[in-house]
């Protein structure tokens, strides 16, 4: 594309706006007398940008706060310019469901300009209808630099210096805060990593922290510390807040006396907060003093000896008194200052089992599986709209066989927290040990101060010559990277802890450990699921269907479900049908599986729809000869990839995780030597039990395909299922449900794959090429339908079970070792099916038997016996819901207390 021109030029403007759609709709819009405009006919623009910030408050007619506490700007373009529109508020469920999100195409049929009556002649276009095109806009492909595009403009009415600033459209606020939490830094008033300054430090002058302790008002002498812990930042903003940037976050800084509590605030957390590390050296000349907020966290201490002054805190505020921080660098850190270091205390997978439950402490290990981002409502928060993110993750250290269990929130480190990975060493520091009589493993969970650091971000970091760290990497020298990547997995569903043997609930105000709903609630409590919201929820009832479903499923079927995937379809809350609003809200849409055919010498479904929506809605952007030679070369790779053996497909990605496996350097000089490789004679066993297992699995799935054993009803369920008012269905197994082996060439997408969705889109990130199911699923064949009836007969439920069976599903691990008599009823309850061989007579698989055969012996004893499921709702985006069945308790298991 040719270079676009400047803004300010009106000569230039008035080029762009000739070939702009954006540029001369909102140019019409601003014009017109109603200040509104729809337009059915409108153009497709790409979505490059979701952002969120406060709103302000509103009082509704009842007198209760507006239900929104955010709101949304939203940047499109049309490949010519780009504008910041803001979204009303009816649409903001889109969002939430993300299904408005970025690299997809919309339409914007219905808009309005609204003036900002505080601000001479400012105001903004507001998206109030749109319907939804393409899922990978083509317009961002064909596009050098979509973020360097000029700015739709009108003079005196769209304020420039607010969009280049990165700064909400409306209600005057300063910052966006990061579209899925609040906790991360997001947006360009984060100032990041910057070297220090020399700083000339008198230390005659400097007061200790002990005396400090014994002050009773601030003195005006200096300070000289260490930074020991730091915590996450906490956003306390409401709508109601007047503060600008409202932020905190906590540091325990330590001098040759003690340890001491020092608050950052507000407006100094985006220019300091990245810039003070673990270890960094602070003098500060200038601070406050106030009394310590005793009901908070605080870490746990490397060092018992070190004593702690818990009256009092520092507090660094922009004003009264506005501190003065300065770093200094580790070059000009002084002995003869006897500033305490950064001290550990590293424990091994061993020593874990050992530990009690809270116990405070590090781990380091290689990363085996990584699970996808989930979110889950904050604790006791009344803003319902706060959400944490965490993820599972193992971890290997060389001591046991069992791995780490790691449940990482978010640290405030999203750079990191995005980028942990199968085959990098992670470390984690005050981590805090979980573990209940009920279940036999412990697992460890992150503590407002945990930091995180993975490959990439150990050089010069305090832990790096820890004699644990360094017995670490002598481990890891044994290893393989070939070894390391056949046992990698990430994302899929995965659950962590068992759930309790005994459900218990209590008497007296009716909680229990899973809040127990009614079925008719369930519509409700689907309803409210956000983008990537996992919740547990308990039902009463029976079990009255079961089916057994061969996975893959066939392709049959794939171009219907495709053209209602890709269909454009018009959202307005105001002119939808209670059917349609009842749909949208339960996100009860399939995705479309697609299986790539070798045979096959043409663009796959996905790319044809791609490339027919992309000559009706941007053939002004895009020539025929462009898009043609897009295709081709995308239909090449495409095919580069399906004729690719196995055992070349290997190779690569053994290549790959070659050259990204010398990280051990950063840890320790001596380490930075290459891992032995697997000879070609072990590769090529490795491939042929492989084929073998595929044989097998394709025997398997014709065998399965043709038993009409493998179902279950129950005598009354024919009778009953009539009388439903009722009935979701929730039986279809999605493919970003099953965990996939790693693949190092293409991480990337698989790493982004199991993030969030971004708030900017990432050209080198999305590819219309790439698939999830193009990646190898961890040994699932097949799939239980279960459908549960409301204990009252009203509503029915259609739930997937997903036992494991085998050691590579990362949800074996922590589960329990006894063996079980096969039955469907033990399976529910346990999670995992007993092989009835070790070995089958290649000696390489446990052999289980048929599904077919267990629902024939054992399906009968479920009828109509009254039980507890305790279900995981999870919401993958853009109307897709997986529901799966965790655990299920006969009544007899269940207490009341």
């Amino acid at each position: 594309m040719n270079m676009v021109p400047e803004v300010g030029d009106s000569s230039s403007s008035s080029a762009v706006a000739q070939r702009s759609p954006i540029w001369v709709a909102f140019d019409k819009l601003v014009a017109s007398t109603a200040l509104r405009q729809e337009n059915d006919d409108a153009e497709f623009v790409a979505v490059v940008a979701v952002q969120r910030y406060l709103t302000e408050p509103k009082v509704s007619s009842n007198n209760n706060q507006f239900p929104h506490s955010y709101c949304f700007d939203v940047t499109v373009t049309d490949g010519v310019c780009r504008a910041k529109c803001h979204l009303a508020h009816d649409l903001n469920h889109l969002v939430h469901k993300n299904k408005l999100r970025t690299g997809i195409e919309i339409r914007i049929t219905k808009c309005s300009f609204v003036y900002d009556e505080r601000r001479l002649g400012q105001g903004s276009v507001c998206i109030e209808q749109v319907e939804f095109g393409s899922q990978n806009s083509n317009i961002l492909y064909v596009t050098n630099d979509v973020f360097s595009l000029p700015v739709w403009s009108k003079q005196g009415v769209m304020n420039l210096t607010v969009l280049q600033n990165d700064a909400p459209l409306k209600f005057g606020r300063k910052h966006y805060l990061p579209l899925w939490n609040n906790e991360d830094p997001y947006g360009e008033l984060w100032i990041p990593y910057v070297p220090p300054r020399d700083v000339m430090v008198d230390v005659s002058k400097v007061i200790s922290l002990s005396e400090l302790e014994s002050c009773t008002r601030c003195p005006n002498l200096p300070l000289l510390v260490r930074i020991m812990h730091k915590s996450k930042l906490r956003f306390y903003g409401k709508p109601e807040t007047k503060l600008d940037v409202p932020y905190q976050a906590y540091f325990e800084v330590a001098d040759q006396s003690g340890m001491m509590s020092l608050v950052l605030w507000n407006s100094l957390c985006p220019e300091w907060y990245q810039r003070m590390k673990l270890g960094t050296v602070l003098f500060l000349q200038s601070y406050g003093l106030k009394q310590s907020y005793q009901w908070r966290t605080r870490p746990t201490p490397g060092d018992s000896q070190l004593q702690r002054f818990t009256s009092v805190e520092i507090s660094l505020n922009p004003r009264d008194p506005a501190a003065i921080i300065n770093i200094i660098p580790p070059k000009d850190v002084l002995e003869q200052w006897k500033l305490p270091d950064v001290s550990y205390h590293f424990i091994t997978r061993s020593e874990l089992d050992g530990l009690p439950h809270n116990h405070t402490c590090d781990v380091i290990g290689l990363v085996t599986f990584v699970g996808r981002c989930e979110r889950i409502k904050t604790k006791g928060a009344p803003d319902q709209e706060k959400y944490w993110t965490y993820r599972w993750v193992h971890a290997m250290d060389g001591t046991s066989d069992t791995p780490f269990i790691l449940e990482i929130f978010s640290t405030s480190q999203p750079e990191i927290f995005s980028r942990i990975q199968p085959m990098t060493f992670l470390v984690c520091t005050q981590m805090r040990v979980c573990r209940d009589a009920s279940h036999s493993v412990p697992y460890l969970t992150s503590s407002n101060e945990t930091q995180i650091f993975i490959t990439g971000c150990h050089k010069g970091q305090p832990y790096t010559s820890n004699p644990q760290v360094k017995s670490f990497i002598q481990w890891t020298k044994t290893q393989t990277d070939a070894g390391a990547l056949k046992r990698s997995v990430i994302g899929g569903h995965y659950y962590f802890p068992p759930a309790p043997p005994v459900f218990t609930q209590t008497i007296t105000d009716g909680t229990a450990q899973v809040p127990v709903v009614a079925t008719k609630e369930l519509k409700k409590e689907m309803d409210s699921l956000q983008y990537r919201e996992h919740k547990r929820l308990a039902i009463q009832g029976l079990i009255t269907a079961v089916e057994y479903v061969v996975w893959p499923e066939k392709e049959s079927g794939t171009s219907e479900q495709a053209s209602l995937i890709n269909a454009p379809e018009t959202v307005n809350p105001s002119t939808m049908s209670p059917a349609q609003r009842e749909q949208d809200a339960a996100g009860l849409a399939v995705d479309n599986y697609f299986v790539s055919d070798p045979e096959e010498d043409v663009p796959s479904s996905k790319e044809s729809v791609l490339s027919s929506k992309s000559s009706k809605s941007n053939g002004q952007v895009e020539s025929h000869t462009q898009q043609k030679r897009r295709m081709d070369k995308q239909k090449h790779k495409v095919a580069k990839r399906r004729y690719l053996t196995r055992a070349a497909a290997r190779a690569q990605r053994v290549i790959e995780a070659q050259e990204s496996g010398q990280i051990s350097e950063e840890l320790e000089e001596s380490a930075d030597s290459e891992p032995e490789q697997d000879s070609e004679p072990q590769e090529r066993d490795t491939e042929a039990h492989g084929a073998d297992h595929l044989n097998r699995n394709t025997l398997e799935r014709l065998k399965l395909e043709k038993d009409p054993s493998c179902s279950w009803e129950s005598t009354a369920w024919s009778d009953l299922k009539g009388q439903l008012q009722e009935h979701f269905s929730f039986d279809f197994l999605h493919p970003e449900s099953i965990p996939r082996k790693f693949d190092c060439e293409n991480k990337e997408f698989l790493l982004q794959y199991n993030n969030l969705h971004p708030e900017k889109w990432i050209p080198e990130v999305f590819s219309v090429e790439q698939d999830i199911n193009q990646y190898t699923p961890v040994v699932h064949n097949g799939y239980y339908k279960v459908t549960i009836l409301g204990i009252n007969h009203q509503t029915a439920i259609n739930a997937l079970f997903l036992p494991v069976m085998s050691p590579e599903d990362p949800r074996s691990v922590g589960l329990p070792n006894d063996p079980h008599d096969n039955t469907l009823f033990s399976f529910l309850t346990t999670g995992f099916v007993c092989p009835e061989h070790s070995t089958d007579s290649v000696g390489t698989q446990p052999v289980f038997l048929a599904p077919g055969e267990i629902i024939q012996n054992s399906a009968a004893s479920l009828d109509n016996l009254h039980v507890i499921c305790l279900l995981d709702f999870y919401n993958l985006g853009d109307q897709k819901t997986e529901v799966f069945i965790n655990k299920v308790y006969k009544m007899t298991d269940a207490v009341l207390v």
